[in-house]
């Protein structure tokens, strides 16, 4: 589903990620590990498209995406991806309906279509009791839950998420882990996952190790 061929990203001097090659299965839950400092969360932003490499190609479902123009490549990470954070990134002031419905909204549907698509997400994941309730009135893994059902909105093939249990207890977090296998089986989504979280790793179909911005094993 993804192909990177000689990703390179610096910083000044600071060389982040030197001629990264790499291929991601599609429908597999993958795990990106390594020390902090290795280069994770900046590979996972240009697999996103957030952060153009200074050099090298991304494919993504046969698209070379490092071409796209700004908006061409806007709407393409708003149909195609979703992005789980280690903090939710929830918008304080609204509710958790609207928090999700966001995406849908900005790729121009209307409220009629997309309330509904936010209520079934939120109810598939255990939170129709929530539906109104602001980001201060949830627990920490109802927030996070959330913000899972936000990168759900618009049934992107790709879901990137970047420490995603690290603001969790060990029993959310789990619960967490759990819920992105049971979204892999049901919904056949492409998973690639930053974390430190060994248990995490191990349960992958697989684990990419980076070392000082390189690909290890």
């Amino acid at each position: 589903m993804i192909e990177l061929k000689n990703i390179s990203k610096s910083y000044g001097q600071l060389e982040i990620l030197a001629n990264i090659n790499l291929s991601i299965q599609e429908q597999k839950i993958t795990s990106i590990i390594g020390s902090s400092g290795a280069g994770k969360s900046t590979l996972l932003h240009i697999l996103g498209t957030i952060l153009q490499p200074d050099k090298g190609d991304i494919f993504i479902d046969d698209i070379q995406v490092n071409t796209l123009s700004e908006d061409a490549l806007a709407n393409f990470r708003n149909k195609h991806i979703g992005f789980i954070f280690q903090f939710h990134h929830l918008l304080p002031e609204f509710t958790a309906i609207e928090n999700v419905s966001i995406p849908a909204l900005i790729q121009g549907k209307s409220q009629v279509l997309a309330l509904p698509r936010a209520m079934e997400l939120l109810n598939y994941l255990g939170l129709s009791h929530r539906f109104h309730h602001k980001p201060s009135e949830m627990s920490g893994g109802e927030q996070q839950r959330v913000a899972v059902a936000r990168a759900l909105m618009n049934q992107p093939s790709l879901i990137l998420a970047d420490e995603p249990s690290g603001n969790l207890d060990t029993k959310n977090a789990e619960e967490l882990h759990q819920l992105f296998f049971k979204l892999n089986e049901d919904f056949k989504q492409t998973f690639v996952i930053v974390t430190h979280n060994e248990k995490l790793a191990a349960m992958s179909h697989h684990i990419v190790s980076m070392k000082d911005g390189h690909v290890v094993h």
